[in-house]
């Protein structure tokens, strides 16, 4: 991996960058928790997901459906 190893959050919390699994190429794991921090997620060493956008609806219009051709003939 190239680029960051750590980040500190809003809340004080310090994230590490690892290498992900198939599927995700990073895996943001919290790193160390602050002692402010009021998140219940946060977690030292477990990883940290969101879900919010795979709850959503989407947004992208989709392609019409294609209507079966029939031979001319």
């Amino acid at each position: 991996m190239k680029g960051f190893t750590h980040a500190r959050l809003g809340c004080g919390c310090r994230v590490a960058f690892r290498e992900g699994v198939e599927g995700s190429p990073v895996t943001v794991v919290i790193d160390e928790k602050s002692p402010a921090c009021r998140l219940a997620l946060h977690v030292r060493d477990l990883p940290v997901f969101d879900y919010r956008e795979a709850l959503r609806p989407s947004t992208r219009l989709g392609f019409p459906g294609e209507e079966e051709y029939e031979e001319e003939g």
